[in-house]
């Protein structure tokens, strides 16, 4: 039996720091670094962010995490990948990530999707997630894909990923 790997959306296989900061840049102007936002969470670094996920669109704007796709359909081989996302915290995003899930990775069928509100509800092995608040109430293994939000902090149990190169290092 294979082992299931869930593995999350947003700041994951999602970059949506990259269409944050694209965001912020077209309403003010302001370029922000990468060192100013460290340890910083996405709302306080950039102010528009509950507005912009709250509009309808915005998760099929967001790129694509670079290497993500070719790692990932390995995976799908390998494990029972399950893409888990907190969409039900923005009723708008459903439609969005579904559709977003289908364009950008075809090889995950519906059937391995679960959007909800709080992932602890989700049985599996190993979890890849970028926010203390899923990875800190999981049983299993955890890989914490770094993010200027959770870049700073050292006092964890896990794993450390900085690419999907690294991804595939560990877990194929």
């Amino acid at each position: 039996m294979k082992k299931r790997l869930l593995v999350d959306m947003d700041g994951v296989i999602a970059d949506v720091y990259s269409r944050f900061s694209q965001l912020h840049f077209e309403e003010t102007g302001e370029l922000k670094s990468g060192e100013s936002i460290m340890g910083i969470l996405e709302h306080e670094a950039y102010p528009g962010v509950y507005r912009w996920v709250k509009t309808p669109g915005f998760f099929r704007t967001v790129p694509v995490m670079a290497g993500s796709q070719r790692v990932l359909r390995m995976l799908n081989e390998k494990y029972e990948v399950i893409i888990a996302s907190m969409a039900t915290e923005f009723p708008e995003s459903l439609t969005d990530k579904q559709l977003w899930l289908h364009d950008n990775f075809p090889f995950i069928s519906w059937r391995q999707s679960v959007f909800c509100g709080n992932k602890s509800l989700i049985k599996a092995d190993i979890m890849i997630d970028d926010h203390f608040k899923n990875l800190d109430n999981f049983d299993g293994a955890t890989i914490m894909y770094l993010q200027p939000h959770n870049a700073r902090r050292n006092d964890h149990r896990h794993r450390i990923v900085a690419s999907w190169d690294e991804i595939e290092e560990i877990l194929i």
